[in-house]
């Protein structure tokens, strides 16, 4: 039948299928410049988000290096308290030392005051031959020496008590402190744990734009193909 038909039909014919297949090759391509506005759409989301969490990403950083900073500032304090805790027994260790020096220096001196008061003659001597001119000035001496020993006692003991307040604050800023590192290493666990999953999050995203980059070159490479085929076609 075709053959009964005159060139100039055919041609029409053939101008027809041509227009046909054009119009139906621009509508795919309309097709696919939609499909490609929607994932450039999406792509900029992705940026969107792949910035925010950059963001969130430094911040973070941020806040761990400050965390490490102030742990690192109240582990060095501790340190140092401790040190003066040592420092301070110590030093009760040597006043009591001193003290026990005094307490037998003082025991030595009233056992021989003692020993000594009973003989008036041997006291009448001593002052003879000393710088007294008196015995109530030798007594007086004494009680001097006395006094002076009371008040290295009450010395003493207002720094033992002291010492023993300083230990107390000491041993409760220690155990406050170490509640707080206790808090921040819970808060980093947590943190950290969020960043996992922020990460995770980005590498299920990339595979799902890389899906996508290798779907569009499939559906450009067929659209490329049906082009050459309708041209060959066509000519």
């Amino acid at each position: 039948d075709e053959d009964s038909l005159s060139p100039s039909v055919r041609l029409q014919q053939k101008k027809k299928q041509a227009r046909m297949i054009q119009k139906a090759l621009d509508a795919e391509e309309e097709a696919f410049k939609v499909r490609m506005e929607a994932i450039n759409c999406r792509w900029r989301d992705l940026q969107d988000k792949e910035a925010q969490l950059k963001a969130y990403t430094q911040k973070f950083e941020k806040f761990i290096q400050e965390n490490d900073e102030k742990r690192i500032r109240a582990l060095k304090k501790a340190s140092k308290e401790r040190e003066l805790k040592i420092q301070r027994e110590k030093e009760l260790l040597r006043a009591r030392r001193e003290l026990e020096v005094l307490k037998n220096k003082h025991q030595k001196i009233y056992n021989a005051l003692q020993k000594y008061s009973i003989f008036n003659k041997y006291l009448e001597d001593v002052v003879k031959v000393s710088e007294f001119e008196e015995i109530r000035e030798v007594i007086g001496r004494h009680k001097t020496l006395v006094r002076m020993h009371e008040d290295l006692l009450q010395s003493a003991q207002t720094r033992m008590e002291m010492i023993e307040k300083a230990k107390v604050l000491l041993a409760q800023y220690t155990e406050e402190k170490e509640d707080k590192i206790l808090q921040y290493n819970n808060e980093l666990a947590q943190l950290q744990t969020r960043f996992d999953q922020a990460h995770s999050d980005v590498l299920i995203w990339e595979s799902h734009w890389a899906h996508i980059q290798n779907t569009a070159a499939e559906k450009t490479l067929m659209l490329g193909t049906i082009k050459m085929a309708t041209l060959n076609l066509f000519q």
